[in-house]
């Protein structure tokens, strides 16, 4: 059975890699994440089809517009099946609020089971220079528990933050919230563009509920090892 926590990322161009990875990995990942990469690139095709396996979908593509733009961008996603939906929490309370409850309201009306709606923080990859430059006046880890508390008030499921934030917005939001964590690395792998990062045990211990992991796992010489050794090091917490 594989660990739901556990999401896979799916960062390809085509569908024949995504469904050699998928195959590879068999039984081990029940969860997928669809991102800009993918879905730009093949569509609804990616979503669908996973789901055809009987996976779960993350389908990640960060909206971020004017209120009754993403509300109706999320409503139109919804119909392709995907469990997780995200939003930039930086679109604000209105936004996200308005999200939150026209997402509801259109699955109960066609009868599907809504998706889960998360919100991006800030983004794992920004460092504090790059924050700086921003100009923004909070820490970095002030500002992201501010979003994930604006987040819950607006009436969605949780949030997208680093690892290194868990903590902070576990306390903050209490036991039931959501918190969708990039920037896993097992020990000893590449950091690449990840600034604020950790291993999954580590991430998980903070106060993780899922698990975003791309490279350590597509990149591996052995896909399913490396799943194996990452499910293994989750089985601790």
């Amino acid at each position: 059975m594989s660990d739901e926590r556990l999401i896979a990322a799916l960062d390809f161009h085509t569908m024949e890699d995504v469904r050699s990875l998928v195959s590879v990995l068999g039984d081990r990942v029940g969860y997928y994440k669809v991102g800009m990469e993918l879905f730009y690139r093949v569509g609804p095709e990616a979503v669908t089809w996973l789901r055809e396996q009987g996976k779960h979908v993350f389908l990640d593509l960060k909206l971020h517009d004017i209120p009754n733009t993403v509300a109706g961008g999320l409503c139109s996603l919804m119909c392709l099946g995907a469990s997780m939906l995200n939003v930039h929490a930086g679109g604000g309370y209105t936004m996200m609020k308005t999200s939150a409850d026209r997402l509801h309201e259109e699955a109960a009306r066609l009868g599907f089971v809504c998706p889960k709606l998360i919100a991006v923080t800030v983004l794992t990859s920004i460092g504090q220079k790059d924050w700086d430059g921003l100009g923004q006046a909070l820490p970095i880890s002030d500002a992201v528990v501010r979003y994930a508390a604006l987040a819950k008030q607006a009436g969605l499921d949780g949030v997208v933050a680093s690892p290194q934030e868990a903590a902070l917005i576990r306390k903050a939001c209490g036991p039931d919230f959501l918190i969708v964590t990039p920037g896993v690395r097992p020990a000893g792998a590449s950091t690449d563009d990840q600034s604020r990062i950790a291993t999954p045990a580590a991430a998980l211990r903070a106060g993780a509920s899922h698990l975003v992991i791309g490279r350590p796992i597509r990149a591996a010489v052995d896909p399913g090892a490396a799943a194996d050794a990452i499910l293994k090091e989750m089985e601790t917490v």
